[in-house]
């Protein structure tokens, strides 16, 4: 009896991954910036709260909007790319068959198999079996663009959660070591979690991610610094 081992592949979801890595990333790294920025031009702790909590919104906001009008774009090119495989599919179904036929031949069918896969599909559901086979487009893969505005927008405001809770936490003399190391943590937890996900080494994704956010957060709390040596 022949054993049949499932195999877990990871690319289906990896849409969904990419989106929520990133918003959780962003709120992380942003709202951490831009408290260690105010924070460092010595603001007040009060002010320092009123800018994360701003961050946060503004920066969900912004996701929620940027998402949704990238992942409706795409949604209008497959909706238009449907609408002229059913008018294509209306007018020359034979042709349509023999295309179908040649692409099952160009992936390692012969000839005659291909012809007969081709059938049988478009007999059962035509305008799905160009839209998997010669579009590409099929469940998973499909655009959502509210599902994908909302998961940014709460993706990015769980993690600019993060620094915020520290900065609201955290007494004021201590508020920038507590908010970077911290903010620094989480975002090695979130490039390790996102290379484990997506089955890449955890070590260069958690660094990568690290490095990258450190640079940020270091430059903003730099300009703030200057900032606050300027006279007003």
């Amino acid at each position: 009896m022949r054993i049949r081992h499932p195999e877990s592949h990871r690319l289906e979801g990896i849409g969904w991954l990419r989106a929520s890595v990133l918003g959780a990333n962003d709120g992380i790294v942003s709202t951490a910036s831009l408290i260690l920025g105010v924070a460092s031009a010595n603001a007040s702790h009060e002010n320092v709260l009123l800018s994360g909590l701003a961050g946060l919104v503004a920066g969900a906001m912004s996701m929620a909007t940027g998402e949704y009008v990238s992942v409706h774009s795409q949604a209008d090119t497959e909706s238009a790319a449907l609408d002229l495989e059913r008018s294509e599919l209306a007018t020359d179904f034979a042709g349509e068959g023999r295309e179908l036929t040649e692409i099952y031949v160009r992936r390692g069918l012969d000839r005659a198999l291909a012809a007969q896969a081709a059938e049988q599909l478009m007999a059962h559901d035509a305008l799905g079996a160009h839209a998997r086979d010669e579009l590409g487009l099929h469940g998973p893969m499909l655009a959502r663009p509210l599902q994908a505005a909302l998961a940014s927008a709460a993706s990015f405001a769980v993690g600019a959660a993060l620094p915020l809770a520290v900065a609201v936490l955290a007494p004021p003399h201590r508020l920038i070591p507590a908010t970077v190391v911290i903010s620094l943590l989480c975002l090695l937890g979130l490039g390790a979690l996102s290379a484990r996900a997506g089955g890449a080494n955890l070590l260069k994704g958690a660094l990568r991610v690290f490095w990258w956010s450190a640079l940020a957060m270091a430059v903003t709390a730099g300009i703030g610094a200057l900032a606050g040596r300027m006279p007003m």
